[in-house]
């Protein structure tokens, strides 16, 4: 019985993954009318989108925020729109990008570059600041996984929450907590697909801990990533898929064993440098390969900053919500992320 329901969803998986077709071809003209899903990133001379999984380039004004509508009208050309032209464009009143938005703002407003848009990318994963240079700076160095891989900062979040919450909390009510923790990062974080997939995969992954063998573990994740494949067969092309399974994976592979060999460290921070090193196991080679620039001393340079994201995530968020409503007090606490991201700055200008 085991060997069919196997046999069953690995078949179906793999029969919507290699007949799925692509709606549109290379050189039809197409308009696209879809709400911004994924923070527009904003250069000096023009914006970039990625809408209905195509990569669009616009002139720099006006500028499109997450939440918008947008009716774009372009060529279909190896997965980008060329010669693009905006159409219409209907800014969001909804709650939640509004919400997002005036947290970015208080960040830009408090902090000089490239720390504002650094502390935005890492607590919401809007890159919509970062300039191309300090872009191609994260690149190089193997680090833009940390405002890019939605999937990565779901592990750190939550083993970040393990570690606080374990402290005051037996272990199995602690998750439940950590849990609560990260659909709250995922609704602040823009609830787009990639970050929905992350919580889903992440949560998983805790529960299983908590319930059943390693091995029951993996095969959790398995099914879960098979089901989302023959519901969307597209994600098999979609790095936010991919860097979220195997974040996980590795989060249950290597996780337990890395926290069994760091016990000299304090508990407050062993869970997340654990969780941090695990899920680099299995992403930092995807992402040497995507981001197209291999550098040999990219592990130590993560192992240099990956303890600082945690902290700035939490400092930034709580400097965030306190600062909506209490401006002054909120810049106090904001404050607070500055060494951290100016650690953060230093070793990957250092080593770029």
């Amino acid at each position: 019985m085991k060997l069919l329901f196997w046999g069953l969803l690995f078949f179906l998986a793999l029969f919507r993954v290699l007949t799925f077709k692509v709606p549109v071809t290379d050189g039809q003209k197409v308009k696209i009318t879809t709400r911004v899903l994924q923070e527009p990133q904003r250069f000096s001379n023009y914006q970039k989108l990625i809408l209905e999984n195509l990569t669009v380039y616009l002139d720099p004004y006006p500028e499109i925020f997450y939440g918008d509508e947008v009716v774009v009208e372009g060529v279909i050309s190896q997965n980008k729109l060329v010669n693009a032209k905006l159409l219409k464009l209907q800014e969001s009143r909804a709650v939640l990008p509004t919400f997002r938005k005036s947290l970015i703002n208080f960040y830009q407003n408090n902090l000089p570059e490239p720390h504002a848009s650094l502390v935005a990318g890492i607590t919401l994963g809007s890159k919509s600041g970062l300039g191309k240079d300090f872009w191609d700076k994260l690149k190089n160095t193997g680090v833009a996984h940390v405002v890019v891989a939605s999937g990565t900062n779901i592990t750190l979040v939550a083993g970040f929450l393990v570690g606080l919450t374990t402290l005051f909390l037996k272990r199995r009510l602690a998750i439940v907590f950590v849990l609560a923790g990260i659909w709250l990062y995922a609704v602040l974080s823009g609830f787009d697909a990639p970050i929905i997939r992350a919580a889903v995969m992440g949560s998983l992954a805790f529960t299983a801990q908590e319930v059943g063998r390693l091995a029951q573990s993996f095969r959790i994740l398995v099914i879960t990533g098979l089901l989302m494949l023959i519901i969307k067969p597209v994600w098999i092309r979609d790095l936010g898929f991919i860097l979220s399974f195997v974040a996980t994976g590795s989060l249950i592979a290597f996780q337990e064993r890395i926290n069994r060999k760091i016990q000299v460290l304090p508990a407050v921070i062993r869970e997340g440098v654990s969780t941090s090193l695990a899920a680099q196991i299995g992403v930092a080679p995807i992402l040497f390969v995507t981001f197209g620039a291999f550098n040999i001393l990219s592990p130590v340079i993560n192992a240099l900053i990956l303890w600082s994201v945690p902290l700035i995530m939490v400092v930034s968020g709580v400097a965030g919500l306190l600062g909506l409503i209490f401006p002054f007090l909120g810049r106090m606490v904001l404050y607070l992320t500055y060494p951290l991201t100016s650690w953060f700055v230093f070793v990957v200008n250092f080593f770029d």
